[in-house]
Protein backbone atom coordinates (compact mmCIF):
# COMPACT_ATOMS: atom_id res chain seq x y z
CA UNK A 1 0.00 0.00 0.00
CA UNK A 2 1.49 3.37 -1.03
CA UNK A 3 2.04 6.18 1.46
CA UNK A 4 -0.33 8.37 -0.59
CA UNK A 5 -3.07 5.74 -0.32
CA UNK A 6 -2.58 5.39 3.45
CA UNK A 7 -2.76 9.17 3.84
CA UNK A 8 -6.05 9.25 1.92
CA UNK A 9 -7.57 6.51 4.07
CA UNK A 10 -6.49 8.23 7.28
CA UNK A 11 -8.29 11.38 6.10
CA UNK A 12 -11.34 9.22 5.39
CA UNK A 13 -11.15 7.72 8.86
CA UNK A 14 -10.38 11.05 10.53
CA UNK A 15 -12.70 13.65 8.97
CA UNK A 16 -12.17 17.22 10.11
CA UNK A 17 -15.02 18.24 12.39
CA UNK A 18 -15.47 21.31 14.58
CA UNK A 19 -14.43 20.97 18.18
CA UNK A 20 -17.10 21.64 20.79
CA UNK A 21 -16.36 21.68 24.50
CA UNK A 22 -18.82 19.78 26.63
CA UNK A 23 -19.13 20.38 30.38
CA UNK A 24 -20.69 17.00 30.92
CA UNK A 25 -20.30 17.02 34.70
CA UNK A 26 -22.30 20.25 34.94
CA UNK A 27 -25.05 18.75 32.78
CA UNK A 28 -25.20 15.76 35.11
CA UNK A 29 -25.34 18.00 38.19
CA UNK A 30 -28.08 20.10 36.60
CA UNK A 31 -30.07 16.92 35.97
CA UNK A 32 -29.58 15.68 39.54
CA UNK A 33 -30.63 19.09 40.89
CA UNK A 34 -34.08 18.64 39.31
CA UNK A 35 -34.69 15.33 41.10
CA UNK A 36 -36.41 14.77 44.42
CA UNK A 37 -34.29 13.13 47.16
CA UNK A 38 -36.07 9.84 46.46
CA UNK A 39 -35.36 9.92 42.71
CA UNK A 40 -31.79 11.07 43.33
CA UNK A 41 -31.17 8.07 45.59
CA UNK A 42 -32.47 5.77 42.83
CA UNK A 43 -30.18 7.44 40.28
CA UNK A 44 -26.87 7.57 42.17
CA UNK A 45 -24.51 4.62 42.61
CA UNK A 46 -20.83 4.48 43.49
CA UNK A 47 -18.40 4.24 40.59
CA UNK A 48 -17.35 0.81 41.88
CA UNK A 49 -20.90 -0.57 42.07
CA UNK A 50 -21.39 -3.81 40.15
CA UNK A 51 -24.50 -2.27 38.58
CA UNK A 52 -22.25 -0.19 36.31
CA UNK A 53 -21.32 -3.36 34.42
CA UNK A 54 -24.89 -4.69 34.19
CA UNK A 55 -25.28 -4.03 30.47
CA UNK A 56 -28.44 -5.34 28.81
CA UNK A 57 -30.52 -4.44 25.77
CA UNK A 58 -33.70 -6.53 26.14
CA UNK A 59 -36.90 -5.42 27.91
CA UNK A 60 -36.15 -6.23 31.56
CA UNK A 61 -36.69 -4.54 34.91
CA UNK A 62 -33.92 -2.00 35.36
CA UNK A 63 -32.49 0.13 38.11
CA UNK A 64 -32.53 3.91 37.89
CA UNK A 65 -35.49 6.21 37.19
CA UNK A 66 -37.08 6.32 33.74
CA UNK A 67 -38.97 9.00 31.83
CA UNK A 68 -42.10 7.76 33.61
CA UNK A 69 -40.68 9.26 36.80
CA UNK A 70 -39.87 12.67 35.34
CA UNK A 71 -41.78 15.91 35.02
CA UNK A 72 -41.16 18.28 32.13
CA UNK A 73 -38.16 20.04 33.70
CA UNK A 74 -36.56 16.75 34.76
CA UNK A 75 -37.06 15.23 31.32
CA UNK A 76 -35.49 18.27 29.64
CA UNK A 77 -32.45 18.12 31.93
CA UNK A 78 -32.10 14.36 31.32
CA UNK A 79 -32.17 14.87 27.55
CA UNK A 80 -29.56 17.66 27.79
CA UNK A 81 -27.23 15.18 29.52
CA UNK A 82 -27.95 12.53 26.88
CA UNK A 83 -27.48 14.94 23.99
CA UNK A 84 -24.19 16.21 25.45
CA UNK A 85 -22.85 12.65 25.60
CA UNK A 86 -23.49 11.80 21.93
CA UNK A 87 -23.09 13.26 18.48
CA UNK A 88 -26.14 14.64 16.69
CA UNK A 89 -26.32 11.40 14.72
CA UNK A 90 -26.03 9.25 17.84
CA UNK A 91 -28.74 11.30 19.55
CA UNK A 92 -31.02 10.97 16.49
CA UNK A 93 -30.65 7.19 16.46
CA UNK A 94 -31.32 7.01 20.19
CA UNK A 95 -34.55 9.00 19.92
CA UNK A 96 -35.76 7.07 16.87
CA UNK A 97 -35.02 3.69 18.46
CA UNK A 98 -37.15 4.75 21.43
CA UNK A 99 -39.93 5.76 19.02
CA UNK A 100 -39.83 2.27 17.48
CA UNK A 101 -41.43 1.02 20.70
CA UNK A 102 -44.64 2.68 19.51
CA UNK A 103 -44.35 0.80 16.21
CA UNK A 104 -43.89 -2.50 18.07
CA UNK A 105 -46.87 -1.73 20.29
CA UNK A 106 -49.01 -1.41 17.15
CA UNK A 107 -47.56 -4.39 15.28
CA UNK A 108 -47.67 -6.75 18.26
CA UNK A 109 -50.73 -5.23 19.93
CA UNK A 110 -48.50 -5.19 23.00
CA UNK A 111 -49.15 -2.52 25.63
CA UNK A 112 -45.83 -3.32 27.34
CA UNK A 113 -43.81 -1.79 24.49
CA UNK A 114 -42.98 1.55 26.02
CA UNK A 115 -40.98 4.50 24.58
CA UNK A 116 -40.68 5.97 28.10
CA UNK A 117 -39.12 2.89 29.69
CA UNK A 118 -35.53 4.12 29.38
CA UNK A 119 -33.46 4.52 32.53
CA UNK A 120 -30.76 6.85 33.89
CA UNK A 121 -28.03 5.80 36.32
CA UNK A 122 -25.09 7.93 37.47
CA UNK A 123 -22.03 6.28 38.99
CA UNK A 124 -19.89 8.36 41.32
CA UNK A 125 -20.16 12.10 41.89
CA UNK A 126 -20.23 14.07 38.60
CA UNK A 127 -17.38 16.44 39.36
CA UNK A 128 -15.09 17.71 36.61
CA UNK A 129 -11.87 16.75 38.39
CA UNK A 130 -12.67 13.16 39.35
CA UNK A 131 -13.85 9.97 37.61
CA UNK A 132 -17.56 9.30 37.28
CA UNK A 133 -19.83 7.57 34.81
CA UNK A 134 -23.40 7.24 33.71
CA UNK A 135 -25.66 4.92 31.75
CA UNK A 136 -28.72 5.32 29.56
CA UNK A 137 -30.47 2.03 28.86
CA UNK A 138 -33.67 0.40 27.72
CA UNK A 139 -34.91 -1.90 24.96
CA UNK A 140 -32.36 -1.86 22.11
CA UNK A 141 -30.22 0.87 23.70
CA UNK A 142 -27.31 0.53 26.12
CA UNK A 143 -25.00 3.55 26.34
CA UNK A 144 -22.22 3.57 28.92
CA UNK A 145 -20.05 6.62 29.56
CA UNK A 146 -17.07 7.32 31.81
CA UNK A 147 -15.56 10.76 32.34
CA UNK A 148 -12.27 11.94 33.88
CA UNK A 149 -11.22 15.60 34.08
CA UNK A 150 -14.44 16.52 32.31
CA UNK A 151 -13.55 14.45 29.26
CA UNK A 152 -15.35 11.31 28.10
CA UNK A 153 -12.67 8.61 28.22
CA UNK A 154 -14.98 5.70 27.40
CA UNK A 155 -18.31 5.33 25.58
CA UNK A 156 -18.16 1.57 25.21
CA UNK A 157 -19.72 -0.88 25.26
CA UNK A 158 -22.45 0.78 23.23
CA UNK A 159 -25.45 -1.02 21.78
CA UNK A 160 -28.02 0.15 19.23
CA UNK A 161 -30.79 -2.09 17.90
CA UNK A 162 -33.78 -1.62 15.63
CA UNK A 163 -36.98 -3.65 15.46
CA UNK A 164 -38.38 -3.40 12.92
CA UNK A 165 -35.24 -2.58 10.94
CA UNK A 166 -37.50 -1.34 8.13
CA UNK A 167 -40.93 -0.13 9.26
CA UNK A 168 -43.88 -1.37 7.22
CA UNK A 169 -46.85 0.25 8.95
CA UNK A 170 -48.41 3.31 7.36
CA UNK A 171 -47.57 5.95 9.98
CA UNK A 172 -43.82 5.46 9.56
CA UNK A 173 -43.61 3.27 6.46
CA UNK A 174 -40.07 2.94 5.12
CA UNK A 175 -38.32 4.33 8.21
CA UNK A 176 -34.91 2.67 8.63
CA UNK A 177 -33.11 3.89 11.75
CA UNK A 178 -29.89 1.91 11.14
CA UNK A 179 -29.94 2.22 7.36
CA UNK A 180 -26.25 2.86 6.68
CA UNK A 181 -25.15 0.04 8.97
CA UNK A 182 -27.07 -2.32 6.65
CA UNK A 183 -26.51 -0.61 3.30
CA UNK A 184 -22.73 -0.25 3.55
CA UNK A 185 -22.33 -3.78 4.93
CA UNK A 186 -24.10 -5.27 1.92
CA UNK A 187 -22.26 -2.92 -0.42
CA UNK A 188 -18.92 -4.13 0.88
CA UNK A 189 -19.64 -7.87 0.96
CA UNK A 190 -21.19 -7.84 -2.51
CA UNK A 191 -18.18 -6.00 -3.93
CA UNK A 192 -15.89 -8.90 -3.00
CA UNK A 193 -14.73 -11.22 -5.76
CA UNK A 194 -15.03 -14.99 -5.40
CA UNK A 195 -11.61 -15.45 -3.81
CA UNK A 196 -12.09 -12.54 -1.40
CA UNK A 197 -15.51 -13.84 -0.36
CA UNK A 198 -14.05 -17.25 0.51
CA UNK A 199 -11.81 -15.50 3.02
CA UNK A 200 -14.38 -13.00 4.34
CA UNK A 201 -17.38 -15.31 4.75
CA UNK A 202 -16.90 -17.69 7.69
CA UNK A 203 -20.35 -19.34 7.68
CA UNK A 204 -23.41 -19.80 5.49
CA UNK A 205 -25.57 -19.18 8.55
CA UNK A 206 -25.63 -16.07 10.69
CA UNK A 207 -25.19 -16.54 14.44
CA UNK A 208 -28.45 -16.25 16.39
CA UNK A 209 -27.17 -13.18 18.23
CA UNK A 210 -24.17 -10.87 18.47
CA UNK A 211 -21.38 -13.16 19.61
CA UNK A 212 -20.15 -11.10 22.57
CA UNK A 213 -23.63 -10.75 24.07
CA UNK A 214 -23.65 -8.81 27.34
CA UNK A 215 -20.24 -9.92 28.58
CA UNK A 216 -18.58 -7.41 30.92
CA UNK A 217 -15.18 -8.02 29.37
CA UNK A 218 -14.44 -9.44 25.94
CA UNK A 219 -11.19 -11.35 25.91
CA UNK A 220 -8.78 -11.84 23.06
CA UNK A 221 -10.66 -13.08 19.99
CA UNK A 222 -8.99 -14.51 16.92
CA UNK A 223 -10.07 -12.23 14.05
CA UNK A 224 -12.22 -13.75 11.34
CA UNK A 225 -12.62 -12.60 7.77
CA UNK A 226 -10.58 -10.70 5.24
CA UNK A 227 -7.80 -8.32 6.23
CA UNK A 228 -7.91 -4.68 5.17
CA UNK A 229 -4.80 -5.06 3.01
CA UNK A 230 -6.51 -7.70 0.84
CA UNK A 231 -9.26 -5.28 -0.19
CA UNK A 232 -8.98 -3.08 -3.27
CA UNK A 233 -8.98 0.73 -2.83
CA UNK A 234 -12.74 1.12 -3.36
CA UNK A 235 -13.48 -1.69 -0.90
CA UNK A 236 -11.11 -0.15 1.65
CA UNK A 237 -12.95 3.15 1.33
CA UNK A 238 -16.31 1.44 1.84
CA UNK A 239 -14.98 -0.27 4.97
CA UNK A 240 -13.76 3.09 6.31
CA UNK A 241 -17.16 4.63 5.60
CA UNK A 242 -18.86 1.77 7.44
CA UNK A 243 -16.49 2.15 10.39
CA UNK A 244 -17.26 5.87 10.53
CA UNK A 245 -21.01 5.16 10.76
CA UNK A 246 -20.36 3.56 14.16
CA UNK A 247 -17.69 5.97 15.43
CA UNK A 248 -19.72 9.03 14.44
CA UNK A 249 -22.40 8.13 17.01
CA UNK A 250 -20.08 9.34 19.75
CA UNK A 251 -19.52 12.81 21.16
CA UNK A 252 -16.75 14.44 19.13
CA UNK A 253 -14.02 14.33 21.77
CA UNK A 254 -14.41 10.62 22.36
CA UNK A 255 -14.85 9.78 18.67
CA UNK A 256 -11.47 11.40 17.99
CA UNK A 257 -9.90 9.47 20.87
CA UNK A 258 -11.26 6.20 19.49
CA UNK A 259 -10.11 7.05 15.98
CA UNK A 260 -6.65 7.74 17.37
CA UNK A 261 -6.53 4.31 18.99
CA UNK A 262 -7.64 2.61 15.77
CA UNK A 263 -4.97 4.48 13.81
CA UNK A 264 -2.28 3.63 16.35
CA UNK A 265 -3.27 -0.06 16.24
CA UNK A 266 -3.04 0.11 12.42
CA UNK A 267 -5.93 0.34 9.99
CA UNK A 268 -4.11 -2.33 7.99
CA UNK A 269 -4.88 -4.68 10.91
CA UNK A 270 -8.65 -4.37 10.55
CA UNK A 271 -10.66 -7.42 9.44
CA UNK A 272 -14.13 -7.63 7.88
CA UNK A 273 -16.07 -10.87 8.37
CA UNK A 274 -19.48 -11.99 7.10
CA UNK A 275 -21.90 -14.85 7.79
CA UNK A 276 -25.26 -15.75 6.31
CA UNK A 277 -27.13 -14.37 3.32
CA UNK A 278 -25.65 -11.87 0.85
CA UNK A 279 -29.12 -10.39 0.28
CA UNK A 280 -31.50 -8.56 2.63
CA UNK A 281 -34.45 -10.46 4.05
CA UNK A 282 -32.49 -13.55 5.11
CA UNK A 283 -30.35 -13.76 8.27
CA UNK A 284 -26.93 -12.15 8.04
CA UNK A 285 -24.09 -10.97 10.28
CA UNK A 286 -20.86 -9.04 9.97
CA UNK A 287 -18.04 -7.87 12.19
CA UNK A 288 -15.23 -5.34 11.96
CA UNK A 289 -12.31 -6.27 14.17
CA UNK A 290 -8.90 -4.86 14.97
CA UNK A 291 -6.36 -5.28 17.78
CA UNK A 292 -8.45 -3.11 20.15
CA UNK A 293 -11.83 -2.93 18.40
CA UNK A 294 -14.80 -5.18 17.78
CA UNK A 295 -17.98 -4.09 16.01
CA UNK A 296 -20.78 -6.61 15.51
CA UNK A 297 -23.95 -6.39 13.43
CA UNK A 298 -26.57 -9.13 13.46
CA UNK A 299 -29.91 -9.26 11.61
CA UNK A 300 -31.65 -12.60 11.84
CA UNK A 301 -34.81 -12.26 13.96
CA UNK A 302 -38.26 -11.42 12.56
CA UNK A 303 -37.36 -12.58 9.04
CA UNK A 304 -34.12 -10.59 9.15
CA UNK A 305 -35.88 -7.34 9.99
CA UNK A 306 -34.46 -6.92 13.50
CA UNK A 307 -30.96 -5.48 13.92
CA UNK A 308 -28.55 -5.65 16.84
CA UNK A 309 -25.24 -3.75 16.78
CA UNK A 310 -22.52 -3.35 19.40
CA UNK A 311 -19.17 -1.59 19.63
CA UNK A 312 -16.56 -2.90 22.07
CA UNK A 313 -13.17 -1.47 22.94
CA UNK A 314 -11.26 -4.67 23.68
CA UNK A 315 -8.78 -2.72 25.81
CA UNK A 316 -11.00 -0.21 27.61
CA UNK A 317 -14.70 -1.10 27.91
CA UNK A 318 -16.20 0.72 30.91
CA UNK A 319 -12.88 2.66 31.03
CA UNK A 320 -11.39 -0.14 33.13
CA UNK A 321 -7.85 0.30 31.81
CA UNK A 322 -7.89 4.10 31.98
CA UNK A 323 -9.34 4.07 35.50
CA UNK A 324 -6.66 1.62 36.59
CA UNK A 325 -3.95 3.94 35.25
CA UNK A 326 -5.64 6.95 36.83
CA UNK A 327 -5.76 5.41 40.31
CA UNK A 328 -2.15 4.22 40.03
CA UNK A 329 -1.05 7.79 39.32
CA UNK A 330 -3.22 9.22 42.10
CA UNK A 331 -2.01 6.71 44.71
Amino acid sequence: MTSKRIAFLIVTLFPLLPLGAQDLAQKARDFLATLSPELRSKTLFTLEDAERYNMNYVPIKRKGPSFHDFGKKQKQAALVLLRGSLSEEGYRKTKEIMELEKVLATIENNRFRDPLDYHFCIFGQPLSEQPWGWRFEGHHISLNFTSIDNEIVSSTPSFFGANPAIVNIEEQKGREVLKLESKLGFMLVNSLNKDQLKVAKFSDHAPREIITGTQRKVGSIEPKGIQFTLLNPEQQETLMNLLNVYIDNYQFGFSQTLRGKIKKAGIENLYFAWAGSLKPGIGHYYSIQGPMLLIEYDNIQNNANHIHTVVRDLTNDFAEDILREHYQKEH
